[in-house]
Parts: structure tokens; C-alpha cells; sequence
């Protein structure tokens, strides 16, 4: 039986992270199958090559996901990728693809008549262009925090209990993080003011959120690690984060009760677990609203 799937201009998303285990791609997966849009941008880390190469992982999920983008093109749908840090060999490639069009930026041009730049936005991270070796160091820690967020969540979804999202907490409280998000918007916004364009949207920072500032529009997609968003456009030109469950995969494991003895002791296992594992001991994989016509790339 065919699925109804809502018809919209363009779909934007970034930072799947596909090979990474924390990655939500189920969610991502029923995202792509409920939408048919007219464009596709993916901004920009779509394969996490950095994981890949160190230890591959590739689930059967991967396949439907590039299979549902496969028929989409096959089907008219349009298609453009813009690399980012960990899909970034594929900047090197010269190689013309008949389902998709790779370049470091688009212009996405609206119905209205805005243009739109599209760019991943890691050239634009000041770290990432003069410490790469900070960034690969982030990049553990982070990995770090994303193993503790999965096994502190996992906890609380077996008690019914709300979701803790620890990376995105630690951004929005840690000064440094918050100048350095803050610095990031602003560069990119004023790149985009230099080429005339009334827009920007990109990834790379993990920060689902639409500001205003220089006279330009900054939207970004988020990922679909620790938010699972992205970035809706539709006929009439607005623009909304749309954002999966919070849940994600987990949101249909069955839930046992137990007394509270017992959630008492696994309370204790799991702080135990947490504070005395070795972080590289990484097991199991882990839409806000503000509702912009063809790209060139530049």
C-alpha cells in the first residue's frame, strides 16, 4: 500500500554522520520517506569518513537511506551535496555523478527571489583552518560525550523518564562554546553578504537555530546525532526546522517496570559504568519551527 508523502520545495540536512553508531538514522530514514521534494541539499557530512576509516560500520538502514535518495533523483528530485570536515574526500573528486552535484557552496535561489548560500560551513571554523589536530581532539571528546549521552538516555527512556541531551547542554553553557557558536554565525552570514545573498544555511556546529543579523538570514540544519533536525522549504517560501522524536530508535523498545529497589540498583550499575569504563569502549547507535528555486554553484 503507498504511503501518503507531503510534497515540499526542498529538503536541507546535514551532519547524518552515516558510520558513526550514535547516529539516528531510522528517524532520518522515515523523514526522507514521508517528504517529496522538488531539491534535496545535503549540507555536508553525510558519511562520517573519519569513523569509517578508523572502524568500519554500515547497517542495513545505510542502504535504504541512499536507496530512497537514488529513487528521489530517479523520480526528478534534485540533488546537491556539499561536503563537509568528514566527508571532505569527496571535495577531491572529478568525477560527474548523474544523480548529484557536489561543490563546496550553492546558491539556492527562492521563489521570491532571495539567494541562499549552502555550504557545510567547517571553512568557515577557525579551529578546524589553523589546529586541525584541536579538532580531531574535539572530535574524541565529543565522541566521549555521545557515549555517555547513550548510556545516561538509555537509562532514562527504561523509566520513562525525559531526555537529558548532555552535548547540547554542555554547548549552551560552556563560555567558550557559546562565543565560539556565536563567531561561526557571524562569519558565515558576512561571507554570504559578500556574495549577495540574503541567507545562508549550513551544518558543522550540531545547533538547530535561525538568526537574523548583518541583514542576512542564517539557518542551520542541526544533525541528526544529538537533535535530529532539518530544514524544510515549501512552495510558498517558508522556511521551518523540522525535528524527528527525540527518542529516536529507541522510542518503541518496550518499556518493563520495575520497583524501585531495582531502579535504585541499576541507578548505581550504570554511574559505575559511566564513570569507570574506558571511553573508546563505544557500543550501539545511539523536527523547531521557522518556515527559501534552483541552485548554481559557485
Amino acid at each position: 500500500m503507498s504511503r501518503h508523502r507531503a510534497r515540499v520545495r526542498t529538503l536541507f540536512f546535514s551532519d547524518l554522520h552515516l558510520g558513526c553508531p550514535y547516529a539516528r538514522v531510522e528517524p532520518f530514514l522515515e523523514l526522507l520517506n514521508q517528504h517529496e521534494p522538488q531539491y534535496i541539499y545535503i549540507v555536508g557530512d553525510f558519511i562520517d569518513g573519519w569513523r569509517l576509516r578508523k572502524h568500519w560500520h554500515w547497517e542495513p538502514a545505510y542502504n535504504a537511506i541512499l536507496s530512497r535518495l537514488f529513487a528521489l533523483a530517479q523520480s526528478g528530485t534534485k540533488i546537491f551535496y556539499t561536503p563537509g570536515n568528514h566527508d571532505d574526500f569527496l571535495r577531491s573528486f572529478r568525477f560527474k555523478f548523474d544523480f548529484v552535484e557536489i561543490a563546496d557552496q550553492f546558491i539556492h535561489h527562492c521563489p521570491s527571489g532571495r539567494r541562499i548560500l549552502v555550504t557545510h560551513g567547517d571553512k568557515f571554523d577557525q579551529v578546524e583552518k589553523k589546529a586541525k589536530w584541536i579538532s580531531v581532539l574535539g572530535a574524541f571528546l565529543y565522541d566521549s560525550i555521545c557515549w555517555a549521552d547513550e548510556k545516561v538516555n538509555r537509562w532514562r527512556r527504561h523509566y520513562q523518564l525525559s531526555r537529558w541531551p548532555i552535548a547540547a547542554t554542555i554547548k549552551r553553557n560552556v563560555k567558550s562554546a557559546v562565543q565560539f557558536v556565536s563567531d561561526f554565525e557571524d562569519t558565515l552570514m558576512l561571507h554570504a553578504k559578500s556574495l549577495k545573498c540574503q541567507g545562508v544555511i549550513c551544518g558543522h556546529i550540531h545547533t538547530p537555530i535561525v538568526v537574523e543579523k548583518h541583514g542576512v538570514t542564517y539557518y542551520n540544519t542541526g544533525d541528526w546525532i544529538e537533535n535530529s533536525t532539518a530544514l524544510l522549504e515549501f512552495e510558498d517560501g517558508r522556511y521551518e526546522i523540522v525535528e524527528a522524536p527525540l527518542d529516536g530508535r529507541g522510542s518503541n523498545d518496550q518499556v518493563i517496570p520495575l520497583d524501585p529497589a531495582e531502579v535504585e540498583q541499576r541507578r548505581r550499575e550504570l554511574l559505575a559504568e559511566v564513570m569507570g569504563s574506558h571511553l573508546h569502549h563505544m557500543d550501539d547507535t545511539p523536527v523547531l519551527a521557522v518556515p527559501m528555486s534552483a541552485p548554481s554553484s559557485v
